[in-house]
């Protein structure tokens, strides 16, 4: 959000003027840093933020997630890294990430794998080889559960059977009970786009939320499951209606909202959930509740919930913005 300057007196326009950033929803100057710089290929700052997290797995998960997404195709650099200091588990942990990211990268679109089943076989390789750096990194920090979020997402893409998927989720919630990046890959695993069950999802979701505390964002699990559902069971919505959400739902969500407040000390994924809020009230036509939610991720999108829109995620997440009158720049 643009400030004004001391001892003036901001106008109406200046307070709805959002300066937008794609692909970094956070508020942590640290990790921008660290990703520019491994964006630069100068890797160890990347390592070093990721070091400075150990002891906070909220923030370890965010900063890993996003590091990862900044390494694609310098994977090789992080092993470099690991060939001076092999016991070191935060470079395992973001090898196996970046190797899951780099394998999503190039994913085959699933009505086409009949006739790409190279490209499907060079994605299925580059997910498998993340297990191995995955399991050394949480054989040599036993207690992190991020390393178990991250095999959440790799039995995800490597569609692996409901047993595997529902003992990594007890290995994550063991270690992690309120990890909110694990919550969010057991979402899209129970989601009906990934075989599961509409009715499971959401009582995942609801259990979740009823659990969280007031200042606990996994509330947002809630809105985020009814996008999943939306995905798969009215596809038809996305490209013609411009109300997703039925009054009864727009009710469920209003409910989700009500039930957290960030605090004074914002959880690392705060603007993520502002976002997945936002999002669900801008699509049930609640302007203001929209507004306020998207006011508070200070430009700032997240993948997750508009890229289930089409199309570009910064392009959606401005769109909304100028609809709900929040001049982007």
């Amino acid at each position: 959000m643009e400030q004004h300057r001391p001892g003036r007196a901001p106008t109406a326009v200046r307070a709805r003027t959002t300066h937008v950033i794609g692909g970094r929803p956070w508020s942590d100057p640290v990790l921008d840093q660290a990703v520019d710089a491994v964006h630069d290929r100068y890797l160890r700052v990347g390592a070093r933020a990721l070091a400075e997290a150990r002891d906070d797995p909220e923030l370890r998960s965010l900063r890993v997630e996003a590091l990862a997404k900044a390494a694609v195709g310098s994977g090789s650099y992080i092993e470099a890294l690991l060939a001076e200091d092999s016991s070191n588990p935060d470079l395992w942990l973001w090898l196996g990430r970046t190797r899951i990211e780099e394998a999503w990268r190039i994913r085959p679109d699933a009505r086409a794998r009949a006739v790409q089943a190279a490209g499907y076989t060079a994605y299925t390789k580059t997910m498998q080889k993340a297990r191995d750096p995955l399991l050394n990194a949480s054989r040599l920090w036993p207690g992190d559960p991020v390393p178990w979020e991250a095999m959440l997402w790799l039995a995800l893409g490597l569609d692996a059977d409901r047993e595997e998927k529902d003992e990594l989720w007890r290995q994550a919630y063991r270690r992690g009970p309120t990890l909110y990046g694990s919550h969010v890959a057991r979402v899209v695993s129970l989601s009906p786009q990934w075989g599961g069950l509409p009715e499971e999802m959401f009582d995942f979701a609801r259990v979740a939320m009823s659990t969280a505390g007031r200042e606990d964002p996994r509330s947002a699990l809630l809105p985020l499951a009814y996008f999943e559902y939306f995905v798969q069971e009215r596809q038809g919505i996305i490209r013609g209606s411009s109300r997703w959400f039925s009054a009864e739902e727009c009710r469920d969500v209003e409910a989700a909202a009500r039930g957290w407040f960030e605090g004074p000390r914002p959880h690392p994924r705060t603007i993520e959930a502002h976002n997945i809020f936002g999002a669900a009230f801008h699509l049930a036509d609640s302007r203001r509740p929209a507004r306020q939610h998207l006011l508070r991720t200070f430009g700032r999108p997240s993948s997750l919930p508009w890229s289930y829109l089409g199309g570009n995620e910064v392009g959606q997440y401005i769109k909304a913005c100028r609809h709900l009158n929040i001049t982007t720049v």
